[in-house]
């Protein structure tokens, strides 16, 4: 099985809160957009953080808000081998260097873990830093069923300090 492969950052200088996720699903590399299955709630989350309704919105300005409110996204992982989108399946996974990364992000303040295997990779990197929070998420996936849409909700809510 041929790896997949992860997409460039959506970032720009003045990037305060990076959120991470763990390698993009088969409907998200076959569109080449983050977050692009139907059942993957990260554009409804954080539309109800930001108080916009960026679900139904054209990709290209999904990126474009959430880079006007310091939000960047990216994957801990480069590539991996994975049979579907489940994150319990990936192996052979190739970790991307986040420490040199986030250190070319001058207004970084804050980064989020969307999900278990995102935040393991992530703080196995990143260690306790002072100079970061550092903060884990329920998955936004919709195979992350035993956490209510309303609980990730409240817990999304805490990206609101890092929030422009």
């Amino acid at each position: 099985m041929p790896p997949k492969f992860a997409f460039p950052p959506s970032v720009d200088a003045s990037t305060r809160l990076l959120i991470l996720g763990s390698l993009p699903g088969d409907v998200s590399i076959a569109r080449q957009e983050y977050y692009a299955h139907r059942g993957n709630a990260f554009w409804a989350l954080i539309g109800d953080v930001l108080g916009e309704a960026l679900a139904g919105q054209p990709y290209p300005l999904r990126l474009a808000r959430l880079q006007a409110r310091g939000v960047g996204l990216w994957d801990v992982m480069a590539s991996a081998t994975r049979p579907g989108s489940l994150d319990s399946a990936i192996s052979d996974a190739d970790v991307r260097d986040l420490g040199g990364f986030i250190a070319a992000l001058p207004a970084l303040q804050a980064v989020a873990f969307n999900g278990k295997m995102a935040a393991l990779h992530g703080r196995r990197q990143l260690g306790d830093r002072d100079d970061l929070a550092l903060i884990d998420l329920p998955s936004s996936s919709g195979a992350h069923a035993t956490v209510s849409r309303g609980q990730k909700v409240q817990a999304w809510r805490v990206l609101c300090d890092w929030i422009v």
